[in-house]
């Protein structure tokens, strides 16, 4: 298996947690980014990584940034902006592309440009690898594992506070698109005002009041899943939260830099009168992106997933036994 892997953002929040996630699975990272005092300073940490910066809006230099690596990871937003360069860079030196977007636009972006009719490439290019999009994704597909036809997807993300990065903030402020959901099996603009109500997560986040909030999910899920109805939801508290600018930023409390947030993605199916729940619980959205990436990654390059087109996560990969293969010190999956 080829073990080189670019990570672009790698000395961001995220990027740091999937440079150490490879290095834990046996890759090697090459460090890229736009910053090169940031990449040699992290290389510096990185022993056998290769530093390869490069600029989004510089064809060459990302094409040089990624030849002879098997797989490129978009850790850089706003994806809005970084996703079609990288992709396109990816397709170009024959790696596959993943990411961890949470814009719907920048994934509906990439699933129109390389699903059209004779544009499909000979890699994988997988969006939304992620905490938002690829978690609830794999979840609600092994959910549905057997049914030809699903009436409902509803998520709800629960969170007990929300201590948002920079770039999050930055891609909050960037993603201006309509956000959307599914009715009638078709991808609509969400109602406004955005509706509330009561969830009541399993332990240990208990009874919170969501709003809904359409993250890529419901576009990952919209691809290849045959629901009538996609909705999800976000706890108002982490809401709150993100909006708030005096919200500080993450601080490390264990000794795998994880801060002390705790999450529950809950998604509940429905097919006429029968109901299915999975729920996954953890610790740190930012810190469990990382063993979700990796493990699609290792996945793409040992040969246990599609590995050739534009696929949501639950297409290109088995997804129970992706979530069966994650720690249960990252992850618990609950089947109630």
């Amino acid at each position: 298996m080829e073990s080189r892997v670019l990570v672009y953002g790698a000395y961001g929040h995220t990027g740091r947690f999937v440079v150490a996630e490879l290095v834990r699975r046996g890759l090697v990272p090459v460090l890229s980014g736009r910053s090169t005092t940031a990449l040699d300073e992290l290389g510096a940490q990185v022993p056998g990584s290769e530093v390869r910066p490069a600029s989004v809006d510089d064809p060459a230099a990302l094409d040089a940034a990624v030849r002879g690596v098997s797989a490129v990871v978009n850790v850089a937003g706003p994806f809005l902006d970084t996703a079609r360069p990288l992709a396109d860079a990816a397709v170009r030196a024959g790696a596959h592309y993943l990411d961890v977007a949470a814009e719907q636009a920048a994934v509906q972006g990439l699933y129109d440009a390389y699903g059209a009719p004779g544009a499909a490439p000979d890699v994988a290019v997988v969006p939304a690898m992620s905490f938002y999009g690829g978690l609830a994704d794999l979840l609600a597909t092994a959910a549905t594992t057997g049914w030809d036809t699903i009436d409902a997807v509803t998520v709800g993300i629960g969170l007990d506070r929300w201590w948002p990065t920079r770039g999050t903030r930055i891609t909050g402020e960037r993603n201006t698109a309509t956000r959307l959901v599914v009715d009638g099996g078709q991808l609509v603009p969400a109602p406004a005002p955005a509706p509330e109500r009561e969830w009541v997560f399993p332990a240990p986040i208990g009874t919170q009041t969501v709003v809904g909030v359409p993250f890529s999910e419901i576009v990952t899920m919209a691809r290849h899943l045959p629901a009538t109805r996609i909705e999800n939801y976000l706890a108002s508290v982490a809401l709150g939260d993100v909006r708030d600018p005096a919200t500080s930023a993450p601080q490390a409390v264990d000794e795998h830099r994880r801060s002390a947030q705790v999450f529950v993605v809950d998604v509940v199916v429905r097919r006429g009168r029968e109901d299915r729940r999975i729920a996954a619980t953890g610790r740190d959205i930012y810190a469990v992106t990382a063993p979700l990436l990796v493990e699609a990654v290792v996945r793409l390059l040992d040969g246990r997933a599609q590995e050739r087109g534009v696929l949501a996560p639950g297409e290109a990969f088995d997804a129970q036994d992706f979530l069966d293969s994650l720690s249960a010190e990252w992850l618990t999956i609950d089947t109630p």
